[in-house]
């Protein structure tokens, strides 16, 4: 049973906003820009057919893609009057998974199509919850070309990814939510999950430091180490994932170094002081 609580974190109250049908599984959840709605990904639950643990190593994971489960992205609204209720802005059947609200825009969202990168459709998909368009975002240019991590710049407008080309060839890239002004450029770091407020400074959370590039209008310099994370990433739950604080001054991050995942934060010194990372 899932329900969608909202926290008031001055009193710690609690109340429930939404419960999910049965037999189907929640992903990620987000904020509207303007805290009007709360949205998210649900998904027909597959455990009844087959194994399915998606936290502790992806135990499922293609067996789920292949399955073509029943997929909906939720509307629900925060307040008001209408508090609680919920509204079906997509459905397919295709895994669906990573919905992301544009922080600025409170008609637009991400998704992507969940499931092996190199053999999804394609990964990152539009949303205007106002129309119900939906729309590929950077189509994939070969066989075997994987592209993900996609996620929001600060602007709400510009959105940014990496990817791997078939014969190893490493990239990041930026775009509008249209799909215009697409730019790419070579990328060739270990790196995870990345996030940036925009182009300038990217932080990712490849091996064993948080870690970040410096763009320098051709290219990225770097990587640099931030700090150590110490994180098992033994579940998703303490995977790193590091992002920005709003105003660019820190990042936040998960680590279970204490033994239980907790949220950490780390004030960016200046760039060229920090030591460089030997992948």
């Amino acid at each position: 049973e899932y329900k969608l609580i909202a926290l008031d974190l001055d009193t710690l109250a609690q109340r429930t906003l939404y419960e999910m049908p049965p037999n189907f599984d929640v992903s990620m959840i987000n904020v509207t820009a303007d805290g009007r709605y709360v949205c998210a990904s649900i998904s027909e639950d597959m455990s009844d057919r087959f194994p399915v643990d998606l936290l502790r190593g992806y135990v499922g994971f293609r067996e789920t893609w292949e399955a073509m489960p029943l997929s909906r992205i939720m509307r629900v609204a925060v307040g008001g009057p209408n508090e609680g209720a919920a509204d079906v802005v997509w459905e397919e059947n295709y895994w669906i998974g990573h919905v992301n609200t544009s922080p600025t825009q409170p008609h637009l969202l991400t998704f992507c199509h969940e499931g092996p990168w190199h053999l999804v459709d394609n990964r990152m998909w539009g949303l205007d919850m106002q129309t119900g368009r939906v729309w590929k975002l950077r189509e994939r240019e070969e066989p075997d070309e994987i592209v993900g991590h996609e996620y929001w710049h600060a602007d709400g407008v510009m959105i940014s990814y990496h990817g791997r080309k078939a014969n190893g060839y490493k990239f990041f890239g930026q775009m509008r939510y249209d799909g215009a002004d697409q730019q790419e450029y070579a990328f060739p770091h270990n790196t995870g999950h990345i996030h940036s407020n925009d182009f300038a400074l990217i932080v990712g959370d490849g091996g064993k430091v948080v870690r970040l590039w410096r763009w320098n209008g051709r290219g990225f310099d770097g990587p640099k180490a931030l700090c150590q994370h110490r994180s098992s990433m033994h579940i998703q739950q303490t995977h790193v994932h590091p992002r920005f604080s709003p105003d660019g001054s820190y990042v936040v991050f998960t680590s279970d170094v204490s033994g239980y995942g907790n949220v950490y934060r780390v004030a960016i010194p200046d760039f060229d002081t920090l030591p460089d990372v030997d992948d």
